[in-house]
Parts: C-alpha cells; sequence; structure tokens
C-alpha cells in the first residue's frame, strides 16, 4: 500500500462532503494514494516480492507473470511489462488482464487452468491499481471511493482438494457503460477536446452498481461452491470485493452468511479495484484469522460488467 493515506476530512477540503456523509454511503473513512511523482509499477513490485517471499521462492521460480490492472501504466505495453523487470524475471512471459474489479478472480481462474494443463507449474498473479491517477477529484460522487494498492498470489501444483475447487464466471456486456473511462481508447482518442471535457477521468452510475453487485456476487458464490462440490456450511470465509460496506452487507445477508466470517478492510483502504481482494486475502493470513485448510470464498464484480467467484482451500 503506498505511505500517503487520506482521510474523509482531507477530501471535504477539496470537494463539498463530509465524513459522516461518506461513511454512511460507504463504509469508507481513509485509502492509500500514490505520491505525484511515485511510479504506480512500486507497489505491484512490493505486492510480487513480498508473494514471492512468503512462498520461499524467487524471480526464476515463476513461469508466468499475470498482472490484474484495469488502469495499466501505458495503454502500450502495459504494467506487466515494468513489474517483471522490477522483479527482476528474465525472460519469463507475462501479460496485463482487464476484467475490472472482477479481474483478480479472473486472473487466478486463467492461472488455474493452465497449471492443471501442465503449460506452466508457477504462476505469479499480482492485482495493481492506481486508482487516484483516473479519479475526478472534483466529482464528488466518485473520488471518495477509490484507493491505489496491490495484492499477489503465487499459484503451483497441489494435492487433491487444495487451492482453487471451484470457479464461476459471468459478464453483462450490455451493462458496460455502467462504469467505464471514455475517453483515450481507440472509440474516443485522446484530444483537447477530450481533455477539456474531463473524459480521461473513471465515471460510474452508482445506482446501477449498486442494484447489480450483490445478486451478481450471490448467484457467482452458490455457483463457485456448487462446481466445487460444497455449501455455504462449509466455508470458513467470505472476501468479497471491497466497492461499498452497503453492498457487502447486501450480499451478506442474501447468502445468510456470518457477518463475523466476513473480511472487511473497506473502511481503510476503500475500493482499490481489482487488487481489493488480494490485499485483504493478505491481511486475514497474516493476521492469523486465515488459516492452512481454511476454505474461502473470494466473490467480485466489476467493470464490463464482469463477474464471478472461486472457491479455494488455503
Amino acid at each position: 500500500m503506498p505511505k500517503d493515506v487520506r482521510t474523509n476530512d482531507d477530501l471535504a477540503q477539496i470537494v463539498e462532503t463530509s465524513d459522516e456523509w461518506i461513511v454512511k454511503r460507504t463504509g469508507i473513512r481513509t485509502r492509500h494514494i500514490l505520491e505525484p511523482d511515485q511510479d504506480p509499477a512500486e507497489i505491484g513490485i512490493a505486492a510480487g516480492k513480498e508473494a514471492l517471499a512468503a512462498a520461499g521462492a524467487s524471480p526464476d521460480d515463476v513461469d508466468l507473470l499475470i498482472v490484474s490492472t484495469n488502469f495499466p501504466e501505458m495503454i502500450c505495453p502495459g504494467s506487466a511489462p515494468f513489474i517483471a523487470v522490477g522483479l527482476g524475471m528474465k525472460q519469463q512471459p507475462f501479460f496485463d488482464l482487464k476484467a475490472g474489479c472482477s479481474g483478480f478472480v479472473y486472473a487466478l481462474t486463467v492461472a488455474s487452468g493452465l497449471i492443471d494443463a501442465g503449460i506452466y507449474q508457477h504462476i505469479l498473479v499480482i492485482g495493481a491499481e492506481a486508482m487516484s491517477r483516473v479519479i475526478d477529484w472534483t466529482d464528488r460522487r466518485t473520488c471518495v471511493l477509490f484507493g491505489d494498492g496491490a495484492g499477489a498470489t503465487l499459484l503451483g501444483p497441489g494435492s487433491p482438494g487444495e487451492g482453487v475447487l471451484g470457479i464461476s464466471l459471468h459478464a453483462v456486456g450490455e451493462q458496460a457503460m455502467l462504469i467505464h473511462l471514455p475517453g483515450g481508447g481507440t472509440r474516443i482518442p485522446a484530444s483537447h477536446a477530450t481533455v477539456d471535457a474531463r473524459e480521461h477521468f473513471v465515471k460510474m452510475e452508482g445506482s446501477g452498481v449498486y442494484r447489480s453487485a450483490a445478486p451478481m456476487m450471490d448467484t457467482a458464490t452458490r455457483e463457485a461452491l456448487a462446481a466445487a462440490g460444497l455449501g455455504l456450511e462449509d466455508v470458513d470465509w467470505l472476501i468479497p470485493h471491497q466497492a461499498n460496506i452497503r453492498i457487502i452487507e447486501s450480499l451478506v445477508r442474501r447468502l445468510e452468511f456470518d457477518p463475523d466470517r466476513v473480511i472487511i478492510n473497506i473502511d481503510r483502504v476503500a475500493n482499490t479495484s481489482s487488487a481489493s481482494i488480494p490485499i485483504a486475502l493478505d491481511e486475514a493470513l497474516r493476521d492469523g484469522r486465515i488459516n492452512r485448510g481454511d476454505v474461502v470464498v473470494l466473490t467480485a464484480f466489476g467493470a464490463g460488467v464482469t463477474y464471478g467467484a472461486a472457491v479455494v482451500r488455503i
């Protein structure tokens, strides 16, 4: 996580809002923000190094790097090459994966499939987002929601009954404009007009996202558990995408799941997009809540619109 922490009171100095308003509607109190001159790859590299250290592995052990990010360092060549160089990788393959805030779940699916197919042995999956660089800091509807951060995990072959047990992925292209960044792509190339129109910042239809998110994650969670041959009663921990506390609470009610078994850190880190699940997973592993053998459900929704869930045994 970047070192700079911004409170709701800090944001109230630049837009018309308040700590009470933000906490009530989102559950967010603070977020981490990159320094203006900080290279976003730094947090992805740091997360990757920590994951390798935790696994007792080196960059030479990585057969493939997948970087889940929605806003890469450059449209071309993306973020993965800069992170690979920072990690000390040599000529191993890498690529960016873009699937909204569901990106980490999608990346786990891709990595698990490649390992199961015997194509690669060890795959480093990193979720890294510099949301502060694409947020309109004059728009109080969106600037209060997001933070920067990165999380990583190293996947490898496991024994039966551990690792990724079940997956469910979905997408609804008709709802793509719920969350989007209009300018800078090939549809609307960058120009003076797009800059003046502030089209290089994230736009979001908050009410549409709120209505769709919990039902989507509910569906994906149940399907992933069915694919794993498990039920909700077998789940030790639920880690939902940290988008909004009200969405998380709605999901927990729909699932009739124990709220005390839900990992939540949105109050401290805000919405870090596809980095939110690995950041929360790392925190829960470090503080001892999640232990080896636990069954954990990771579920998310995001731009695209994409949604999905993965059932894993740690």
